[in-house]
């Protein structure tokens, strides 16, 4: 007769909405430029959320002081949060480009951990880098100026989008995702050692 074994399913929480790590190739970049950093809402009613840049590791130098508006906290090369609570959010900074820049972004709040169903608008970070008039986009292909956008859409996930053969963006998994998957495997595991 077989036992039916029970093991324990952890459930656990979102640890947030979404994270992506960003590596970006500077070696072709001029000595001197700007980095921004923006997250800001779409045109009509979106959903709260934030987005935090971290792990930064610059291949160059943070110079001067960044220049923020007042939904931003933090200093890099330190955690940076930015709210999309006003039309315009950002983080700039003026920078000596080195071979390479790597940063996190993770991407939550209430639009990807609750969507509510009404907002009419997502919300969208965007990094981009600029030559030292602060207008020239570098490393893109962006009018905008954009090397890399995520978009946070209505129903809590997220759409990157490349505009950079510089640059490479890789999602991250949530622990809440990994948990499940080993308890699953724990669960199969001990099935078949039952059956032997």
């Amino acid at each position: 007769m077989m036992k039916m074994v029970f093991l324990p399913l952890l459930l656990c929480a979102s640890a947030f909405g979404a994270q992506y790590q960003v590596t970006v190739n500077t070696s072709g970049a001029p000595a001197s430029g700007w980095l921004d950093f923006q997250f800001n809402p779409g045109p009509v009613s979106s959903q709260s959320a934030f987005v935090t840049i971290g792990a930064f590791a610059p291949g160059g130098n943070l110079t001067g002081f960044p220049g923020t508006s007042r939904s931003t906290s933090g200093t890099l090369p330190s955690t940076v949060t930015i709210n999309n609570s006003t039309a315009f959010n950002f983080y700039f900074q003026t920078f000596n480009f080195g071979p390479q820049i790597t940063f996190l972004v993770t991407l939550d709040g209430p639009a990807l951990q609750t969507p509510d169903g009404t907002s009419a608008s997502g919300s969208t970070f965007g990094f981009a880098m600029f030559a030292n008039d602060q207008m020239t986009p570098l490393l893109t292909s962006d009018p905008n100026g954009f090397a890399v956008t995520i978009d946070v859409n209505l129903n809590g996930t997220t759409t990157v989008t490349n505009f950079s053969t510089a640059t490479s963006v890789s999602a991250i998994p949530e622990p809440a995702s990994l948990a499940l998957a080993g308890a699953g495997l724990l669960l199969l595991f001990g099935l078949k050692s039952r059956r032997n």
